[in-house]
């Protein structure tokens, strides 16, 4: 059931611009794969500036926090998971890319193995969207991230381009 409209946070509240991050969860069809795109240029800025261990505080912060306003988020609108929550597209994203090279073919692998492992969402991981509120938004997505990590840089690595 949905929350009473005098209780909905507005469209670019605060909590709304970070948990649609600044509004990619609003975009028509898809908006997980366009909260995932819209994390790779702040990503690839955050792997120049600071490197994979930098993006990596980057994306479990984003889930730390994305937990908390997912929570709030969720409890305001109502329902299971709305879909216009991305900063959890955002936090596995920065996950899976963290252990990779600034480059395009690592970005397209990463991007890639996330969405493949966040939209099959196989088992443990789709366990943990049975989690309650926005653990159960966010958890999933960040053992995504993990996943689509490991198998991405082993994948590179194995074929000569990491």
């Amino acid at each position: 059931m949905a929350a009473p409209a005098s209780d909905r946070p507005g469209r670019w509240s605060p909590l709304a611009l970070f948990v649609t991050f600044a509004g990619a969860g609003y975009l028509p069809k898809m908006p997980g794969t366009w909260g995932s795109l819209a994390a790779l240029p702040p990503g690839a800025l955050i792997l120049w500036l600071g490197g994979g261990w930098v993006l990596a505080i980057a994306g479990l912060l984003a889930i730390l926090a994305g937990t908390a306003a997912a929570h709030v988020y969720y409890q305001k609108v109502g329902g299971s998971d709305p879909q216009e929550i991305v900063i959890d597209e955002v936090g596995g994203q920065w996950l899976a890319l963290a252990p990779l090279a600034l480059d395009p073919l690592h970005f397209l692998v990463a991007f890639a193995a996330f969405r493949l492992f966040d939209t099959l969402k196989p088992w443990p991981i789709n366990a943990l969207e049975r989690l309650p509120g926005g653990l159960g938004i966010m958890a999933d997505d960040a053992a995504a991230g993990l996943v689509a990590a490991a198998l991405s840089a082993s994948g590179l690595y194995l074929t000569g381009q990491f």
